[in-house]
């Protein structure tokens, strides 16, 4: 092993007994204190420079550690030209929705110069999560891992891993990424598909100027690893692999589930899925594998980051291995598959509540479009809807308007249903496909307590695909799934209703439909769309106003006194 290969292990172990230090028992929940510097940095990728968007200076940014029953406070002082907010992904924000961070829906954005805490309790969660910027396409490059270890005295319930190793996916673009939006906007086209996949932002050896540009993992042969995957990937579902090695996985979203043994995994934008590997292979140099799904013909960044499973003392002149079990980009069958396997732990310790009693049914289809545009380059601009309509982003940040009583800012006459029923999924729908916009956004009101049932339908209008949907605040059980057009009168009887997997984003497959259930014990406003960034930007998304309860412990929390403004 070089010297600094062998300093840069070393450097890594002392970070662990750090963090491992930090979680040793206290008599009181500790609180953690970050600063984050959004800075203008300039990084080299693909044989390309650019300046990018970072949290001081770090791309991925900085890990958030934390323990369950923590308190996490986070000044952001924005330092660049674009305005900033940040979201704390899956973190439930019970009452605080104004520490959610999705611009123009909790908060406004912090603008340049400007500085914005975060302060929130991390309740009754344990594991992976993530942070990222939720504005414009900034989470290209904005983006970190939150880990979440178990209350003092608590272990996790699988084997305790002799290491752990954060494997944050994400997308690269040689161009700048806000300005290829903004072109994309004006002609009313999609903006270039990314020129590479990264893993903690390399994109590794297959790609040009990439030889510095490659992770690597140094594991000693018998040790059992734990991974904390997520997909930071703006706009691909990702399959991912290790050559030669198996995966156990362990949890997803910051859940515990059934472990099971698996050759891939995959995990859309928005999700974490941990997994246990066992070093137990020849010594040797063995490639970590990532690729995008996609099982329809829709223009993607089908290029394979790499990473690298090195064990120690073996030389870096050594070829990887290619993992051979790595799906190929249009593997429905796996893909359907993987998702089958994933159910709740549900023990006594960690249960799965479903609730078993619906109060409000709610479906909703999830539609492709295109609008009149005439200054667009066909005279058309894409637009995507839920039941048809397509969220108008407001200038007022939606959880002040409902907590301030603001008139004007939204509407509570979101549809529960498709108000034209019709063959979802049928052949390919090419007529009225123009959505409904609004001068305002149409929410959905939801009362405090009640159990809701959410049928998320893909539809065939312009094209059939994959959705991965994420709803803040809360988690919920995926109870059912299926491919195809939901059927109320047959699919509700083969809903799982004892151990369905818990989760805070989930994936709609292509052409069918995903049954979620949750109970909205969380007052506020609270964010709902689809984590595919080019999605997110045509309309494809909502919000629900979840009521406050009786009495001001159910109810949405004061705000802030550096609330940004407006």
């Amino acid at each position: 092993m070089s010297s600094s290969k062998n300093s840069h292990y070393v450097y890594k172990c002392l970070i662990f007994v750090y963090f491992a230090m930090s979680f040793l028992p206290s008599s009181e929940a500790a609180v953690k204190k970050y600063q984050f510097d959004i800075q203008v940095k300039n990084v080299s990728r693909l044989c390309h420079a650019k300046p990018i968007v970072t949290v001081n200076g770090m791309f991925p940014g900085p890990t958030i550690y934390a323990r369950e029953g923590d308190r996490v406070v986070v000044k952001v002082t924005n330092h660049a030209q674009y305005n900033m907010s940040i979201h704390w992904h899956g973190i439930k924000q019970y009452r605080n929705g104004w520490a959610d961070g999705p611009a123009y829906i909790t908060q406004c954005p912090i603008q340049t110069g400007n500085t914005y805490t975060y302060d929130f309790n991390v309740t009754g969660q344990r594991g992976t999560l993530w942070w990222h910027a939720h504005i414009s396409w900034l989470r290209a490059t904005v983006y970190g891992a939150i880990v979440i270890m178990p209350k003092e005295g608590t272990s996790f319930p699988f084997p305790q891993p002799h290491m752990e190793a954060n494997l944050v996916l994400g997308e690269w673009w040689n161009g700048d990424v806000e300005t290829l939006v903004k072109q994309g906007d004006q002609m009313g086209l999609p903006p270039n598909i990314s020129d590479a996949h990264t893993i903690n932002g390399k994109p590794g050896p297959m790609f040009p100027c990439s030889e510095k540009h490659t992770y690597a993992l140094e594991v000693e042969q018998g040790k059992t690893y734990l991974l904390r995957i997520i997909n930071a990937a703006l706009n691909d579902e990702l399959f991912f692999s290790i050559a030669n090695h198996s995966m156990t996985v362990v949890e997803i979203d910051a859940v515990y589930v059934k472990p099971f043994t698996t050759n891939s995994i995959l995990i859309a934008p928005g999700q974490t899925t941990n997994v246990l590997v066992k070093a137990d292979r020849t010594p040797n140099r063995y490639f970590i594998a990532t690729r995008t799904f996609m099982d329809v013909p829709i223009p993607v960044d089908n290029k394979t980051a790499t990473a690298i499973f090195q064990y120690r003392g073996v030389p870096n002149t050594v070829s990887p291995s290619f993992p051979r079990n790595l799906p190929q980009s249009n593997d429905t069958k796996s893909a359907l598959s993987y998702n089958r396997k994933l159910k709740s732990l549900n023990t006594v310790q960690f249960p799965a509540n479903v609730p078993l009693k619906v109060d409000r049914n709610l479906f909703f289809t999830i539609g492709l479009g295109a609008n009149p545009c005439p200054t667009c380059l066909n005279g058309t601009r894409f637009a995507a809807s839920l039941n048809n309509i397509t969220f108008v982003m407001p200038k007022t940040a939606l959880l002040q308007a409902h907590h301030f009583n603001i008139p004007g800012v939204f509407k509570t006459d979101f549809p529960d249903k498709p108000l034209n029923p019709f063959n979802y999924t049928g052949a390919p729908l090419t007529a009225n496909l123009k959505t409904v916009r609004s001068t305002i956004p149409r929410l959905s009101k939801i009362g405090f307590n009640s159990t809701v049932e959410l049928v998320l339908q893909d539809t065939n209008l312009l094209s059939v695909e994959s959705h991965p949907f994420h709803l803040h605040g809360y988690n919920f059980f995926v109870v059912g799934t299926g491919v195809g057009n939901f059927d109320p009168a047959k699919d509700p009887a083969k809903f799982n209703l004892v151990d369905p997997p818990e989760r805070n984003t989930v994936g709609v497959p292509t052409g069918g439909w995903t049954a979620i259930r949750f109970r909205a014990d969380n007052p506020g406003v609270w964010f709902m769309h689809c984590h595919l960034e080019l999605h997110t930007g045509w309309g494809l998304k909502i919000a629900f106003v979840v009521e406050d309860g009786p009495g001001p412990e159910y109810s949405v929390l004061p705000p802030p006194k550096d609330l940004p403004p407006c």
